[in-house]
């Protein structure tokens, strides 16, 4: 019998109107698009506008482009899992609200947060769910509106994070395409550096929390930095060599895009050429669990069947990892 895979079969990808450009943020804190571009890569970053508008809005957008490109019909949906660090509400599922907005009827939903790490640890989830022969098709989403948890006057995060949201269909394949090897890590000591502080059960939201600006994200920049930089060079080199690929053996490099030198890094230390590191922080900055599933979305007419990709993530917690994935089809 042959093995069943997860492979990829269908991507779709929704980014907001509202660009927000280094020139703008000139006029919230004290930075400029020099200082900003020379130590980010980022350029410009979208931002969700509009009352009533969250997470759910964009994944649902980002479902229905998929639907559309991939002729898909959502009533054949065994699962939806939405990956998000802001959810729509802190109880209520995201997914459960979004399948049954894209007309899912047949699914159940359920959310996976891991920080900018989400949609990676989702491909391990949808990838389990898809070899154990139980489900079909699993529509995994990473999607976040980081503008609802940034501080406009924090500089050290507020030129960082954008919102957006990307889909990824995943179908059983018997070719031997889709997940090949996964490596997954986390490490406690993480939410020192990278958190927000209240509105947890640690620090419930109360008066003083707000008006400490307690609930906005924090981060401890270098120490960050460092831990992304080492610790997603090693996971993707181990992909590579238990794998026993080297570098003409892979197509892509689909790195996490929380910043352009941690990218660099990254592919150096693979040894992958810059021309097939996948790279769009200058367009949208780091939208956390959106960066896989947009990065898949903006090349896709690039990709081709049987195309090796090396995936990295870093997120906090910390959460880190590595995936080895054969592209499914041809646009």
């Amino acid at each position: 019998m042959t093995k069943i895979t997860a492979a990829i079969s269908a991507v779709g990808k929704y980014v907001p109107e509202y660009v927000l450009t280094n020139k703008e943020l000139e006029s919230y804190v004290e930075t400029n698009d020099e200082w900003i571009t020379s130590r980010t890569g980022i350029k410009e970053r979208r931002i969700l506008k509009g009352e009533g508008l969250g997470t759910s809005y964009m994944a649902i957008k980002a479902s229905e482009d998929l639907f559309k490109k991939g002729n898909i019909d959502p009533k054949e949906i065994d699962l939806v899992i939405v990956a998000t660090a802001t959810p729509d509400l802190p109880i209520a599922s995201t997914a459960a609200y979004v399948a049954s907005e894209i007309g899912a009827i047949n699914a159940f939903g359920y959310d996976l947060q891991a920080a900018c790490s989400s949609f990676l640890y989702g491909m391990s989830t949808a990838a389990a769910y898809i070899a154990s022969g139980m489900y079909k098709k699993v529509l995994l989403i990473g999607a976040d509106k980081m503008s609802s948890i940034i501080d406009y006057s924090d500089r050290a995060t507020c030129i960082i994070f954008g919102d957006g949201a990307g889909a990824a269909l995943f179908e059983p394949n018997h070719e031997g395409l889709g997940l090949q090897d996964e490596y997954l890590r986390s490490d406690g000591v993480g939410r020192d550096f990278l958190r927000i502080e209240a509105g947890g059960s640690l620090m419930p939201t109360t008066k003083e929390t707000v008006a400490g600006k307690k609930h906005y994200v924090y981060q401890e920049g270098k120490t960050v930095f460092k831990y992304a930089v080492s610790n997603m060079a090693d996971v993707a080199g181990r992909m590579l060599s238990r794998n026993n690929l080297t570098e003409p053996d892979i197509q892509w490099l689909v790195a996490h895009q929380a910043n352009k030198r941690i990218i660099e890094a990254t592919a150096k230390r693979v040894g992958v050429s810059p021309e097939k590191v996948m790279m769009n922080i200058h367009r949208y900055g780091n939208t956390t669990s959106a960066t896989l599933p947009l990065l898949l979305a903006d090349y896709e007419t690039q990709l081709k069947k049987g195309d090796n990709l090396i995936f990295a993530a870093f997120g906090g917690g910390f959460t880190w990892g590595a995936a080895y994935l054969k592209w499914a089809y041809n646009s």
